[in-house]
């Protein structure tokens, strides 16, 4: 790992209609638009969903990071996140992220103790550390 702080630089491009153009240096060009809920059209990325994706995407690759320093052996793991956006206080703002997820690990792992490093990775993750939203997450580990 590089020392902190790290910086992450990314750059827009927009015209007064249509999807946004997203560039950071190095990677590929992503669209998004406003979500159906705001009046945009569907089938987009918005930033409702980048940042609901950052945050199962943080509790996965978080994982890969806890497991491989724990010496876990796992098969496969599906995750899913659910923002909730609400008006409080008359500020728009997500307000809680339910997350679930269904780890395989081979016969002869302790469930227990995969659960409990899944659980150390949500707590770890760096988007949500970022967010004042609740947070919650469902785990399933099923042994192969």
């Amino acid at each position: 790992m590089h020392p902190f702080p790290h910086h992450y630089a990314v750059s827009i491009a927009a015209a007064p209609e249509g999807a946004v153009q997203i560039r950071g240096e190095t990677l590929p060009e992503i669209h998004s638009t406003a979500p159906p809920e705001f009046g945009g059209p569907p089938g987009h990325w918005s930033p409702e969903t980048l940042l609901t994706a950052a945050v199962v995407d943080c509790l996965v690759l978080g994982f890969r990071a806890v497991a491989r320093a724990s010496k876990l052996d796992w098969t496969s793991l599906e995750a899913s996140t659910r923002g909730t956006l609400e008006r409080v206080d008359g500020v728009t703002r997500f307000t809680r992220f339910d997350s679930s997820a269904r780890l395989v690990v081979p016969a002869g792992t302790d469930p227990a103790r995969a659960r409990l490093l899944l659980e150390k990775a949500e707590k770890v993750c760096l988007i949500l550390n970022s967010l004042s939203a609740e947070r919650h997450l469902e785990v399933e580990v099923v042994t192969a």
